[in-house]
């Protein structure tokens, strides 16, 4: 099965919602933080691994406990993966932090902070 092909596709989005359910609903550790998302999931051609990039809303202590949380649920969310989507092995599955978001956010403010400074200096320009 090539890396792109339509069938590893379906099984990453299949993987994606199924880990975003269980870890919205199922799973009861604190130090998972209730805005904890899962933004891509990468499954090896092979099923054997595959690397379930997670973003937090949060300071950086909280992305560390949740990122220590589904680590140690680790176990759990492979046998309900297992349970729940039909496939020939269940995968390993290993938790990235994806800043991707965080850092979207960062460049939206910093542009709009030069856009109001542009603003500002034509306003100013103007009344000269």
């Amino acid at each position: 099965m090539r890396k792109n092909s339509i069938k590893n596709t379906r099984i990453n989005g299949e993987v994606q919602r199924e880990l975003a359910n269980l870890i919205r609903g199922d799973l009861k550790d604190p130090r998972i933080h209730p805005l904890t998302s899962v933004t891509a999931v990468e499954v090896a051609p092979d099923l054997k691994t595959c690397k379930a990039y997670i973003s937090v809303m949060g300071d950086d202590k909280a992305k560390e406990d949740t990122l220590a949380g589904l680590k140690s649920a680790e176990g759990f969310l492979k046998n309900q993966l297992a349970k729940n989507i039909n496939l020939r092995n269940t995968p390993q599955i290993r938790f990235v932090l994806d800043t991707s978001i965080e850092y979207g956010v960062t460049m939206s403010k910093l542009i709009q902070e030069v856009n109001n400074q542009d603003f500002e200096q034509k306003e100013d320009d103007k009344n000269d």
